[in-house]
C-alpha cells in the first residue's frame, strides 16, 4: 500500500501553562496568518479584546504575525488563564521554530510560566485565609 502522506508539514508545537489552564499551541510556518483557538477565530473565542491582545503579544513583540498559522487547543480555568497559558505556549512554539528569537522573548518575560495558583483551603478553617468567626463566651 503506498502512504497518502506525500509531504509532511513542518510544524511548530509549545505547551503554555498558567493558574489551571493548559494550551497547546502550533505554529505553521507559511500558513494561512492567523490565530485560531478551539477551532475559532481568536476574536470570537475570547469577548473580550484585552484577552486577545495578551494571547498574542509574542507573535506581535517579535514581529512575525503575517508568517505563522496558529491553531491552539486550551482546556482549563479562565479565559484570563486561558489567554495567559496561549501566550506562554506561542512563545515556545517561536523559539522552536526560529532559535533566534530566545534571547529577546526571554527577556520581555514571554518564556518564564507565571506560578501563581489559588491557595488551598486548609482544614478546620473558612477558605484559604479565612477563618470561622472567633466567640470568647
Amino acid at each position: 500500500m503506498e502512504s497518502t502522506n506525500s509531504m509532511a508539514i513542518e510544524q511548530f508545537w509549545g505547551t503554555g501553562r498558567r493558574k489551571t489552564s493548559v494550551a497547546r499551541v502550533r505554529i505553521i510556518p507559511g500558513g494561512e496568518a492567523g490565530v485560531t483557538v478551539n477551532k475559532k477565530p481568536i476574536q470570537d473565542y475570547f469577548d473580550r479584546a484585552d484577552h486577545w491582545q495578551v494571547a498574542q503579544r509574542p507573535i506581535e513583540h517579535v514581529e512575525k504575525g503575517g508568517e505563522y498559522a496558529v491553531h491552539v487547543n486550551v482546556k482549563g480555568g479562565g479565559k484570563t488563564g486561558q489567554a495567559g497559558a496561549i501566550s506562554h505556549g506561542l512563545a515556545r512554539a517561536l523559539v522552536k521554530a526560529d532559535e533566534s528569537l530566545k534571547a529577546s522573548l526571554k527577556k520581555a518575560g514571554f518564556l518564564t510560566r507565571d506560578s501563581r495558583m489559588v491557595e488551598r483551603k486548609k482544614y478546620g478553617q473558612k477558605g484559604a485565609r479565612a477563618r470561622f468567626q472567633f466567640s470568647k463566651r
